[in-house]
């Protein structure tokens, strides 16, 4: 922009342009410099533009992104517990179908004696009891694991590439984990867990059907009236039972 200035008080530039279409005008050196350096200047000033407002979209393509990943993660976590939500549960079921010839297992828990403590103590009590409980099945959990809160005092564990025996011992450990009583605001809670597993693929594996199985599973799993481990078998007479703690 600074050469085009100085060439246009140089130059009468329309006059020069008004001459050359006469065709008798010839161009001097000078001028041919000057036009040069006047092409490269609108050139340069064009690249320049373009180069800005495309590093501009970038920078804002990424803010753009970035605010979209947050949202989606916020979308997958529950914020009680700050642990993955249903909805990240049910993505890692339709996740695990593509996975041909690997086992997984699914277990879907729910706690006994929860509502004694809302009712008996408050739901800020509730609240802090279902952490401590998070926090404890995150310890016992594994690193490949998924462990989701289900919504009210329903958890859901994922387990990857695991047989019936390495499947049990997850279970085992989340039985476990509440094996002693859940202190907050000075009192200790009893709160078992009554949880229902299923096996991926042999009991299921399109997700709706693993999850309507591993509820029969749990629900057979509460009827002992203790905290257990039922894995879903395809009938409804020999379940596979673990009862070990009571409450």
């Amino acid at each position: 922009m600074a050469v085009a200035g100085l060439l246009a008080l140089e130059y009468d530039l329309f006059r020069f342009a008004a001459d050359m279409t006469t065709g008798e005008r010839r161009i001097t050196l000078a001028e041919a410099v000057a036009l040069t350096l006047l092409l490269a200047g609108c050139i340069a000033a064009f690249v320049h533009r373009r180069l800005t407002e495309q590093s501009r979209d970038l920078g804002k393509r990424s803010q753009i992104d970035s605010e979209m990943r947050e949202l989606r993660e916020l979308a997958l976590r529950d914020p009680l517990t700050n642990l993955p939500n249903r909805r990240a549960v049910l993505e890692r079921l339709e996740e695990l179908r593509s996975q041909d010839g690997r086992q997984h297992a699914f277990f879907m828990l729910d706690l006994n004696e929860f509502k004694r403590v809302n009712d008996g103590h408050g739901h800020s009590a509730g609240d802090g009891v279902l952490q401590v409980i998070a926090e404890r099945f995150k310890r016992v959990s594994r690193p490949t694991d998924l462990l989701a809160r289900l919504g009210g005092d329903e958890f859901a564990v994922v387990s990857n590439d695991v047989d019936l025996a390495g499947a049990t011992a997850v279970g085992m450990r989340l039985l476990g984990a509440l094996e002693n009583k859940v202190w907050v605001q000075g009192v200790g809670h009893d709160v078992g867990v009554s949880i229902g597993a299923v096996m991926i693929p042999q009991d299921g594996n399109a997700v709706p059907e693993i999850l309507a199985n591993a509820d029969i599973a749990m629900y057979r799993a509460k009827a002992t009236d203790r905290s257990a481990l039922v894995f879903f078998d395809g009938t409804p007479t020999a379940p596979r039972q673990y009862p070990r703690f009571a409450g």
